[in-house]
């Protein structure tokens, strides 16, 4: 059974499978943690199981079932299969119940209260899309430390805009580069914050139901990237903190520890693949054992709570 809130703003956050379900669990703790005022929803497919819906009740977090939303035309992310998932978080522009959403991955952990963000300007409904500022996001990080061959070939560093703030890394804590700096302003579809609108649900379906839809090689980042080009609201790097930018000749000129508010551990290994049967940290990269201790701190509450182990 679903468990609903009756809060006007809320964090949300898609779910698929229990694959990611740890990261949920401890995605909500580090919120309740850092003393938010608003709860996370889950929005779950029809692909989410039973044993991870009882999960979620068991820990009183709120869950809304949602469509599997997949473009008209067939996109090939085999070397990507994350992606087939990442549609249906451009639901949350659906969900007018809600006056703002702001939509949070899985594998994202909040370290310092943004409540804030409930509060952003941001374009009215009524506006259908047209405005200036129809949703805020961050910077994706176009750098490709990874390397990986089957990325786009302009996404490096110099076109990159958190290589435009090096030279004033005090500024990039609090002010996002322009997303004209660079010549891809591409969005991390990591973290949305949304006043939900029908109108502008229906564009982005129109436009994934498209027959001539363009190479969308990142799912929802291209389409909300392509669709409102110069008219989303860039936030500063600290609210959807890449742990790639931490990493040494990245973007470690700008990143502080002490700033960043909320984590994203984009790419593989996940925190939670990086413990030992005992739920120890094995891992290498400092930012995954944030995660495992924040982990560590739930079970321990949720032991003394009489919370059932679950295995999640």
């Amino acid at each position: 059974m679903e468990r609903v809130t009756e809060s006007r703003k809320v964090w949300t956050t898609l779910i698929t499978n229990t694959d990611y379900l740890s990261g949920l669990l401890t995605l909500d703790y580090s919120l309740k943690a850092q003393n938010s005022a608003y709860p996370l929803v889950a929005l779950y497919t029809d692909t989410f199981p039973a044993a991870g819906l009882a999960a979620l009740a068991s820990r009183s977090i709120p869950a809304k079932r949602i469509p599997y939303l997949l473009p008209a035309v067939h996109k090939d992310y085999s070397n990507d299969p994350r992606f087939y998932d990442c549609w249906s978080k451009l639901t949350p522009f659906s969900l007018t119940e809600y006056d703002r959403i702001v939509q949070l991955d899985s594998d994202m952990l909040i370290l310092r209260n943004m409540d804030e963000l409930m509060d952003l300007e941001l374009d009215p409904p009524e506006l259908a899309g047209k405005g200036k500022r129809v949703f805020a996001a961050g910077h994706a990080c176009v750098c490709n430390p990874l390397k990986k061959p089957h990325y786009p070939k302009d996404w490096v560093s110099a076109n990159c805009a958190f290589t435009s703030q090096h030279d004033n890394p005090d500024e990039a804590q609090v002010v996002a580069a322009d997303p004209s700096v660079g010549p891809l302003g591409f969005m991390n579809g990591g973290l949305q914050v949304v006043n939900p609108s029908q109108s502008v649900y229906n564009l982005i379906l129109n436009y994934i139901n498209s027959d001539e839809l363009p190479n969308l090689e990142f799912a929802d980042q291209s389409v909300l990237t392509n669709l409102f080009k110069g008219r989303w609201v860039p936030l500063p790097y600290i609210y959807n903190g890449l742990k790639t930018l931490r990493w040494p000749d990245v973007h470690d000129k700008i990143w502080r520890d002490d700033r960043v508010k909320n984590i994203h551990y984009i790419l593989a290994p996940k925190p939670w693949d990086e413990m030992d049967a005992e739920g120890k940290f094995i891992g290498k990269d400092e930012t995954h054992r944030w995660w495992v201790n924040y982990n560590q701190e739930r079970l321990k509450t949720e032991k003394e709570a009489g919370v059932p182990a679950d295995g999640f």
